[in-house]
C-alpha cells in the first residue's frame, strides 16, 4: 500500500453499476460481486476479464454480502432474507422471503459463535429501529425493538459476539455510545413470537467529550473488550472542528489517544486484522495499532493528559517527538500504533515503578541512547538486532534505522556508511518499515545504499526511483570511477580496456548485421554519429550501468511513474535511452534473450522501460537533433528482429519436423540426408 500498486483491477461493463461492496471467499479465494442489484459474480485472481466471469441472476436483491473465515459466505438481501451462498448457488432463482415490511436495512454484521455463523442486521421505519439476529444454518431468527432515545437517534452500529451474547454498540446523534445486550438463544415458536414485540434497553458506554471538546462521530469500530475507535470530527470552543481518529478506554471512560485527519475522511472506518483502513483526502491510509491489557495506572496517565484545555497535545503519530521516539514493544499499558506506512509505532512513557533496567523497552532503550558516542549507539543497536525476538524483529531493525537517520539529520557530520549498508544486505527491510533512509543516501550521494536499496526494497515509492535515476544520470563518470558499487550485474557483458573504456565488438544480433541493413533505411547516418547510436558501445562507464541496472530492478507502476519520467532532462533522457537500446542489442545477441551476470536486467524489465521512457519523452525525442540518430538506428533495430523473427515464423513447420526426424533416427546409425524445405 505504501507504493500505491495495484495488483488487480477489474470493471463491469458501461452502465453496470456494483451495488454492494465486494468481498473475498477465505475456502476459495473467489472474489464475489454484485451488479444492478440482483447479478452475482464470481472470479479468481488470475481471470482478467469481469465480464466472462460466473454469473447468476438472482430472483430478489442483495443489500450485503458476508464472508466469514469458517463460515462461508452469506447473502444479504434487502427484504431481509438470508441464504449461504452454496444455497444460492444451487438455485439462484429460489423464492427468497420478505422477513421485514417497510423497513429499511440500516447496518449488518456477520460473525462466528462456535461453529455457527452469527448475521445480526438493524432496520429502520417511522423512526423506530429494530435488530434481528438470525442463525441461517439452524433457521433461527429473532426481533427485538431498540428502545427510544430522546431527541437522539443512532448514527451507526458495530457489535461482537462474546459469551454466547452480541454485544451491540450505537453511536447516537447527542455525541454518546450505548451498549445493548441481546442473548443467543434457541427459543421455542410460542418464545419467538413474543420476542417480536420485545423491546431492547441500552446503556450508556461512553460520552465522547474531553475538556469541553466534543467528538460529532460519524463511524465507529470494536477493538478489543475495552477498547473502541471512533472517527469523527472534534469540536472545541472557538476553534475550526477538526476531522479526527480517536481510540477511547471504555473501561474508564478516556481518551487513550487520537490523530488529526487534516485533508478530510469519508466519514467510513474499517478495522481488519489490527488495521484502520479510512480514506484520508484522496488516499487510503492504513495504520497498524495494538492494544494490550487495560490498566487504572494508563488510563489516569492518559486522562491527565486529555484533561489539558489545548487540545492539539493530543498525540501526532507522524512524527518522532522526544516523548514517543518509538514502539515500547513490552509496555503493558499502552496503544501502539503505526501510522499511513510508517514502521514509528510509539507509546507514551508510562513507567511502573518496578521496571528494572533489562526491561527497557526499544523506544525507552534508543531514547537513552539519544546523545551516546558513535562507539556506544552503534554497539548497542546491534546487541539490540541481535536478541531481538522473531515476531518484533523487523519492527526493532525498521526503529534502529530510523535512529540512525534521525541522528544524522541532526548531525550533518555522522553517516554511518557500513553499517547502514550491513543492515539493509543483511536484513528483511521494506521503504515503508524506514522511510527516510534513501532521503539521507541521495543527500549523501551514497550510491552504494541507493543501489542496494532499490534492488531490496519491494515497495520504493516511483518518485523516489525517479529521484535516484536522475541523481544517477547527472553524476559525472569521472566522479563515479571513485565510488565503491556493486558491478556484478554488468561486469560480464560489458568489455573494459585498460583505460577503462569499452572497445566496440562485431555484433550480429540474432541474423541481423547493421551494415547490410544501412542500405536499406532511408536515413543516412555519418558513421561518427552511427557508433554513438548503433548499440555497439556502451554510452555509460562501469559505475553507472551498474547503478542503472539497479533502477530497472525496482517495483513501479507506469501510472504513478510516467509522470516523473516527463520532466526528466531531455540530455539525461536520452542517455538513458542509448543506455536501453545498448542493454536490448546485447540481449539479442543471445540465443535465449538473456544476459550474464548477478542481478543483470532481463529482456522485459529493458522493453518496458524503454517503452516507458519513450511514451514520456516522445515530443522531446522527435525535437532534438541529438536524438534522432538514435531514434533511427532504434527503429532499425526493431525492424529488423520483426522481419527475422517473421522469417523463423515461416520455417517453424520445417524445423518442427527436423525434430521429429532427430527423435527417430537411430542413434548409431550413420547416414545424410538431404531435407528441402519448401
Amino acid at each position: 500500500i505504501s507504493d500505491q500498486k495495484p495488483l488487480g483491477c477489474w470493471s463491469v461493463k458501461h452502465g453496470q453499476i456494483l451495488t454492494c461492496p465486494v468481498v473475498c471467499n477465505f475456502e476459495t479465494h473467489e472474489y464475489i460481486a454484485v451488479h444492478d442489484d440482483k447479478v452475482l459474480r464470481i472470479w479468481k485472481n488470475e481471470d482478467i476479464n469481469l465480464d466472462k466471469a460466473f454469473k447468476a441472476t438472482l430472483s430478489a436483491e442483495v443489500y450485503r454480502i458476508h464472508s466469514l473465515p469458517h463460515g462461508g459466505p452469506l447473502v444479504l438481501f434487502r427484504g431481509g432474507g438470508v441464504r449461504t451462498l452454496d444455497a444460492l448457488l444451487e438455485a439462484p432463482q429460489q423464492e427468497i422471503e420478505n422477513i421485514i415490511s417497510g423497513e429499511v436495512i440500516r447496518w449488518s454484521g456477520a460473525f462466528m459463535e462456535g461453529q455457527q455463523p452469527v448475521l445480526i442486521f438493524t432496520t429502520e421505519k417511522d423512526e423506530d429501529f429494530f435488530v434481528y439476529v438470525q442463525k441461517p444454518k439452524l433457521s433461527s431468527l429473532h426481533r427485538y425493538k431498540l428502545e427510544q432515545q430522546e431527541s437522539a437517534k443512532p448514527l451507526c452500529f458495530t457489535a461482537h459476539v462474546t459469551n454466547q451474547t452480541v454485544i451491540l454498540l450505537c453511536l447516537y446523534s447527542n455525541d454518546s455510545v450505548y451498549q445493548v445486550l441481546i442473548p443467543l438463544q434457541q427459543d421455542t415458536e410460542e418464545e419467538e413470537e413474543e420476542e417480536e414485540e420485545e423491546i431492547l434497553s441500552k446503556s450508556l458506554l461512553l460520552n465522547l467529550s474531553v475538556s469541553g471538546a466534543v467528538l460529532k462521530g460519524t463511524s465507529l469500530v470494536v477493538l478489543d473488550k475495552d477498547h473502541i475507535a471512533v472517527l469523527g470530527s472534534l469540536a472545541a470552543p472557538e476553534k475550526e472542528p477538526r476531522e479526527c481518529l480517536t481510540i477511547w478506554n471504555t473501561k474508564f471512560q478516556t481518551l487513550q489517544t487520537s490523530k488529526e485527519l487534516p485533508l478530510g475522511t469519508s466519514g467510513q472506518l474499517w478495522c481488519y486484522e489490527e488495521k484502520f483502513f479510512l480514506i484520508h483526502g484522496k488516499v487510503l491510509t492504513v495504520i497498524m495499532y495494538k492494544c494490550e491489557t487495560s490498566s487504572l495506572a494508563a488510563a489516569v496517565g492518559k486522562l491527565k493528559d486529555s484533561q489539558t484545555p489545548d487540545v492539539s497535545s493530543f498525540l501526532n503519530w507522524n512524527t518522532l517527538e522526544d516523548e514517543e521516539l518509538v514502539v515500547s514493544f513490552q509496555s503493558q499499558e499502552s496503544v501502539a500504533l503505526k501510522a499511513e506506512s510508517r514502521m514509528n509505532l510509539r507509546s507514551r512513557r508510562s513507567t511502573v515503578a518496578e521496571e528494572q533496567p533489562e526491561t527497557l523497552s526499544v523506544g525507552q532503550l534508543l531514547l537513552n541512547l539519544k546523545d551516546a558516542s558513535t562507539y556506544v549507539l552503534e554497539t548497542e543497536l546491534k546487541k539490540l538486532m541481535a536478541k531481538a525476538p522473531t515476531p518484533e524483529l523487523q519492527a526493532t531493525i525498521g526503529c534502529v534505522v530510523t535512529a540512525l537517520t534521525d541522528r544524522c539529520k541532526r548531525n550533518p557530520k555522522y553517516y554511518p556508511q557500513n553499517f547502514l549498508q550491513q543492515i539493509v544486505e543483511t536484513r528483511d527491510l521494506s521503504y515503508s518499515l524506514c522511510p527516510d533512509l534513501m532521503a539521507v543516501a541521495l543527500e549523501k550521494k551514497d550510491m552504494h545504499l541507493l543501489q542496494i536499496c532499490l534492488e531490496r526494497f519491494p515497495d520504493i515509492p516511483e518518485e523516489v526511483t525517479y529521484t535516484c535515476l536522475k541523481a544517477f544520470l547527472s553524476m559525472s563518470e569521472a566522479h563515479l570511477q571513485s565510488i565503491d558499487v556493486d558491478l556484478d550485474s554488468v561486469i560480464c557483458y560489458i568489455d573494459v580496456e585498460l583505460d577503462n573504456k569499452e572497445f566496440k565488438t562485431e555484433i550480429v544480433e540474432n541474423g541481423f548485421n547493421a551494415e547490410m541493413e544501412q542500405d536499406m533505411c532511408d536515413t543516412k547516418i555519418p558513421k561518427e554519429s552511427q557508433s554513438r547510436s548503433d548499440g555497439g558501445s556502451c554510452p555509460v562507464g562501469l559505475q553507472k550501468a551498474a547503478l542503472l541496472n539497479a533502477v530497472l530492478h525496482s517495483a513501479y507502476t507506469e501510472t504513478f511513474l510516467l509522470p516523473h519520467l516527463k520532466n526528466l532532462p531531455a540530455r539525461q533522457a536520452i542517455l538513458f535511452l542509448r543506455y536501453l537500446y545498448y542493454l536490448y542489442v546485447k540481449c539479442s545477441e543471445k540465443v535465449n534473450t538473456t544476459l550474464p551476470g548477478i542481478r543483470s536486467p532481463t529482456i522485459n524489465q529493458i522493453m518496458d522501460w524503454m517503452c516507458l521512457l519513450l511514451d514520456a519523452q516522445f515530443t522531446v525525442m522527435v525535437m532534438l537533433p541529438e536524438a534522432k540518430e538514435l531514434l533511427s538506428s532504434l527503429h532499425k533495430f526493431v525492424r529488423a528482429q520483426v522481419r527475422f523473427y517473421s522469417e523463423l515464423n515461416k520455417i517453424e513447420g520445417s524445423l518442427q519436423e527436423l525434430q521429429r526426424l532427430n527423435h527417430l533416427r537411430e542413434s548409431q546409425t550413420y547416414s545424410i540426408e538431404v531435407l528441402e524445405i519448401i
